[in-house]
């Protein structure tokens, strides 16, 4: 049977072309920084982000943590959403291994966090506050149904941040889904933040890794703290060289995932008993609820639908995330449809 993987876009395996050069990859050591193939990844994820370095790093989740101790000391507050990515779902790394604080701010439909809320939420210098030292943003937010923030928001966070002496990171697991949305060019999206992270495992269908990006400076400690949490490999070349074609050649499609999405999230609105979250299918993601007349739990709609080789993922007791990629074609998304329609009605 043919599985239809709506779970998540981390369920993508790599493409043909993306093992074929996998086996092939000149490789070193990349603890001593003689990996020719992770050099190259990673100066091509700096050029295509505007920044001045880039880091591989097995993980989005310890890109994210590898900045926020790079840019915060023990003790130090990071300003971010209670709908960030950080906050709901990386184990409290910051605070368990960086003795990093952090102050939740509500998230807007759209992701965003309110310029006025952060303002009011800066610590004064008083010897009974931990002292702000980030601000932490998501592009595109996951759990606001991945919605995107235009170039103008990010840019009044980083000019009001910068003028304090702020620093501004961006969790950009789908930055580049971000700026497919918006028709801007990625460097665009990231110019005023002081670190990026993106992944590659995701949209981009590489099988693991994720890009840290920012100045020299801050990459260089930032590579001392990957040492420390013990994301240090050797020969990742391997891993590198599929990261490469990811960037080369998985970008300008990811249109085609926001086309599907919205194609997926048009047939299931149609389907009485099923509600669209706001900000749904703006990019490659659908949020939905059961209505309270319909009997079914989404587990229970889930384990229907498995039966059929339909996955989903359930983000609630009646809310779904359904997350298109480079593997869910147009005969998936009319499978799913139906599928829903027959056990809804």
């Amino acid at each position: 049977m043919n599985i239809v993987d709506l779970r998540s876009d981390t369920v993508t395996q790599p493409t043909p072309e993306m093992r074929e050069v996998m086996a092939k990859a000149e490789v070193g050591d990349d603890v001593y920084g003689e990996d020719p193939t992770v050099n190259k990844l990673q100066e091509l994820s700096a050029n295509m982000l505007g920044k001045e370095a880039g880091l591989f790093i097995p993980s989005g989740t310890m890109g994210n943590l590898s900045a926020m101790l790079a840019h915060c000391q023990r003790g130090d507050e990071v300003i971010l959403g209670n709908k960030a990515h950080t906050f709901l779902f990386e184990a409290g790394g910051i605070s368990a291994l960086g003795g990093v604080h952090s102050c939740q701010l509500p998230n807007q439909p759209d992701g965003s966090i309110l310029l006025e809320d952060i303002k009011n939420a800066i610590r004064s210098d008083d010897p009974h506050n931990p002292i702000t030292r980030l601000i932490a943003l998501e592009n595109t937010h996951n759990r606001c149904g991945g919605t995107y923030q235009i170039p103008s928001y990010t840019r009044e966070v980083c000019d009001f941040a910068h003028q304090l002496g702020l620093a501004v990171h961006l969790d950009g697991a789908r930055i580049f889904n971000a700026a497919i949305a918006c028709e801007v060019p990625v460097k665009e999206m990231v110019s005023h933040v002081d670190s990026v992270t993106f992944c590659l495992s995701k949209g981009l269908c590489a099988p693991v890794g994720s890009i840290l990006c920012g100045s020299r400076e801050f990459i260089r400690q930032a590579h001392r703290i990957r040492k420390q949490l013990g994301g240090g490999m050797r020969q990742a070349g391997v891993l590198a060289a599929a990261g490469i074609v990811a960037l080369e050649q998985m970008v300008d499609r990811l249109i085609e995932d926001h086309l599907h999405a919205r194609k997926l999230a048009e047939g299931l609105s149609k389907i009485t008993g099923l509600a669209m979250e706001e900000g749904t299918a703006t990019t490659n993601m659908v949020f939905l609820t059961i209505s309270d007349h319909v009997n079914y739990s989404a587990k229970q709609i889930s384990s229907l639908l498995e039966k059929q080789g339909i996955r989903v993922g359930i983000v609630g007791e009646k809310r779904f995330r359904l997350v298109t990629h480079y593997w869910i074609k147009d005969d998936d998304i009319n499978k799913t449809i139906e599928a829903f329609g027959m056990i809804v009605k």
